[in-house]
């Protein structure tokens, strides 16, 4: 016998050995948990507090409550969402299935589907009970649906339909298991185990090889608010990230390594020298004694205080890289290792990387330090706080936080908040939480954490997203165009490429210089606008490398002036910028997004992957191939398009052939628009002075 039980809004069903949790969660949007033979206690997912919803939740239950013949059914409400469960008698054995309806239309929105008509139902647990099962969750495919977001991807599309994924974390596949469909819905697979998802033509299909229980989230919003109403919902749900500081929007500058306090000194008086905009410059990795003693190695850095105050004097913040890695050599590595503070493993020792650290003579096994342990996070943060941060020191680069392993077992790992297998994707959100938690432990607020790995939810702690150690070849920037549109969709809103690519490049070689022109021309769009890589000649690596010239003038006379023009407009671009930054914080709407976003009753919007906005008032086109003079860029249907080089106007839901000249991209606004956009091709003062290069709108509209 199934039993149905209402407690307040939330609705139980028992069947047989399994137990299904339906509660609202936030405006529109419910979370379903499903376990056997009870719901687990413990919870390490991104559903942490339930947010507040509008109006009433309906609960009805009853062989008639979906409104047709059942066994037995039940309904709940919230808003415009509705979930129907039902017995389907046809079932060889009936069990029940969840059904997600639009309340206004009652049009379908997603379904769970049985495996098979006899054995296993839609939610599917194989193993021995002693343990954490297998789950299986099994869900309707629709011919035609698109599918947005999972985070970022190497696969080089946009919509995910079609492909098979893994749910784990790896340099520059970030796994965020949540989905936005051009069906009106939104869906986080609220689990952070090793697994999978397969988006075919007959089934979806998400899984963990070992986990507690089923924990998922659906999420619509109204026909006219579309996908902005759901990723508001799902930021309501996961966490809103903070106000982005204003000196972040800034261009960030680094290479592969600067060694020591003079070279990095160099170049950031170089650019002051040029008047060229600089933010950020970056300390990189083997600037410490070893890794895990947190600070810097004297004999390199003999003034790191004094370093901080004159990069402050040039308004230039200090970002250092911090890797969780622990070298046995480390004056840390005994108490972390005693207090229980690294990672574990299921079997052999417990080291998880290799590489060639200060006093290495060979690359050796490292540790990883634990996150999810609140006693590493205390310890860690205090060595942070009395090396870097009390020098005033305030932007991390949370490098390798995947964590980084080889081989690349997580399920051999043994973390604090549980087996590896279950638990391992939220290693880079819990790392992100330890810094966020540190600075505001002092009263610091304005951080940006530069991570190369993210789970759902990870926003909220000021974590920036890069992508990656990724190749320096055209393929890879037209990759990158589509994984951070994916990104954010997932509910990162900072995000940010190795502009150039990081593997590779020669700064002497006229085709890496057309490359370099054209991804810096697509970074000045990007939410945080950061050079970096490893450029020819290249070392292997160890403590011994610092890669080849990475710095705006290092790729001859003709890139420099088009850099520095680039350079410039960023500079103009910041006050709208932080606008849409701000419209992020409080909403969840990232301001880079594909075009759906903003023309969901387009259905062309909805099929392009090349082009994005930021925010509702410039359309991106990048170029990402070599050597053209034009490209293609649609305009949506809608509205009125204005050229933001010419000024020509043209209407929306047509393709136009547009000229890509070496000095620009297409960049295009809505006419009307308050924002007016002009690049100074010609300069004629510091590139950095604010009354020369911001923006001016709505009385205060860009003069030519």
């Amino acid at each position: 016998m199934t039993t149905f039980e209402q407690n307040d809004d939330v609705l139980t069903i028992r069947h047989q050995h399994e137990v299904i949790r339906i509660e609202p969660w936030g405006t529109d949007s419910v979370r379903v948990r499903a376990a056997q033979p009870e719901i687990p206690a413990g919870d390490v997912g991104a559903l942490t507090v339930r947010p507040p919803q509008s109006g009433d939740v309906v609960i009805k239950t009853g062989a008639d409550a979906v409104g047709e013949p059942a066994t037995e059914a039940a309904v709940l409400i919230n808003g415009e969402l509705t979930v129907e469960v039902t017995l389907p008698a046809t079932n060889g054995y009936p069990a029940p299935l969840l059904r997600f309806l639009r309340t206004s239309t009652g049009a379908e929105l997603l379904s769970e589907e049985r495996e098979h008509f006899w054995w296993p139902g839609s939610r599917a647990y194989f193993g021995n009970r002693a343990g954490s099962p297998e789950i299986h969750l099994q869900l309707r495919a629709y011919p035609g649906e698109k599918l947005f977001g999972l985070g970022q991807r190497t696969h080089g599309r946009l919509d995910h339909k079609g492909l098979a994924l893994d749910l784990l974390q790896r340099n520059a596949e970030v796994s965020i298991p949540f989905v936005l469909s051009d069906r009106g819905y939104g869906f986080l697979w609220n689990n952070p185990a090793v697994g999978r998802v397969e988006f075919a033509e007959n089934h979806t299909r998400w899984s963990a090889g070992q986990a507690q229980g089923i924990d998922y989230w659906v999420s619509t919003g109204s026909v006219a608010g579309g996908p902005a109403d759901i990723l508001s919902h799902y930021a309501d749900a996961t966490g809103h990230a903070p106000q982005l500081p204003r000196w972040a929007s800034g261009f960030w500058q680094s290479k592969l390594r600067y060694r020591n306090q003079d070279e990095l000194m160099a170049v950031a008086r170089e650019h002051h020298r040029r008047g060229l905009p600089l933010a950020v410059i970056v300390a990189d990795f083997f600037h410490w004694t070893a890794m895990g003693d947190f600070r810097f190695d004297p004999a390199e850095w003999p003034d790191p205080k004094g370093m901080v105050e004159e990069l402050a004097g040039m308004g230039v913040e200090l970002m250092v890289s911090i890797w969780p890695t622990i070298s046995p050599l480390s004056e840390n590595y005994e108490h972390l290792r005693e207090g229980g503070m690294l990672i574990g493993a299921d079997q052999g020792v417990e080291f998880q990387q290799t590489i060639q650290d200060k006093g290495m003579p060979v690359p050796l096994p490292v540790a990883f330090y634990d996150p999810t342990n609140p006693r590493t996070r205390e310890f860690v943060w205090d060595l942070v706080k009395r090396n870097y941060a009390d020098l005033g020191i305030k932007v991390w680069w949370l490098d390798a936080c995947e964590p980084e392993l080889n081989p690349g077992h997580p399920g051999n790992l043994a973390l604090y908040a549980g087996p590896g297998a279950e638990v391992a994707s939220i290693y880079p959100r819990d790392n992100a939480r330890m810094f966020a938690e540190g600075m505001a432990s002092i009263g610091v607020a304005d951080t940006v954490l530069l991570c190369r790995s993210a789970w759902a939810g990870q926003q909220k702690y000021a974590a920036a997203v890069w992508s990656g150690d990724i190749p320096a070849t055209w393929e890879s920037l037209r990759v990158q165009i589509r994984a951070g549109l994916s990104i954010a969709i997932a509910g990162i809103p900072w995000w940010t490429t190795d502009i150039g690519g990081f593997h590779g490049g020669n700064a002497q070689d006229p085709d890496f210089r057309e490359l370099i022109v054209r991804w810096f021309q697509y970074g000045v769009f990007c939410p945080l606008f950061r050079l970096h890589g490893d450029r020819e000649p290249r070392l292997p690596t160890g403590f011994e490398m610092t890669g080849g010239p990475n710095e705006v003038w290092a790729f001859g006379e003709q890139a420099y002036e088009i850099i520095s023009g680039v350079l410039a407009l960023r500079e103009r671009l910041r006050p709208y910028l932080h606008e849409q930054m701000d419209v992020a914080a409080a909403t969840g709407l990232p301001p880079m997004r594909p075009l759906f976003v903003d023309f969901p009753s387009d259905p062309r919007a909805w099929e392009i992957e090349d082009q994005f906005m930021l925010g509702p008032d410039l359309l991106i086109a990048p170029v990402s191939e070599p050597g053209i003079t034009s490209r293609a860029v649609y305009l949506p249907a809608g509205t009125r398009w204005q050229d933001g080089w010419t000024g020509q106007e043209h209407p929306g839901g047509v393709v136009l052939e547009v000229p890509t000249p070496l000095e620009r991209i297409p960049v295009f606004l809505p006419a009307g628009s308050e924002l007016r956009f002009i690049v100074p091709l010609a300069r004629s003062g510091p590139v950095h002075d604010p009354e020369q290069f911001r923006i001016r709108t709505g009385s205060e509209k860009m003069r030519s």
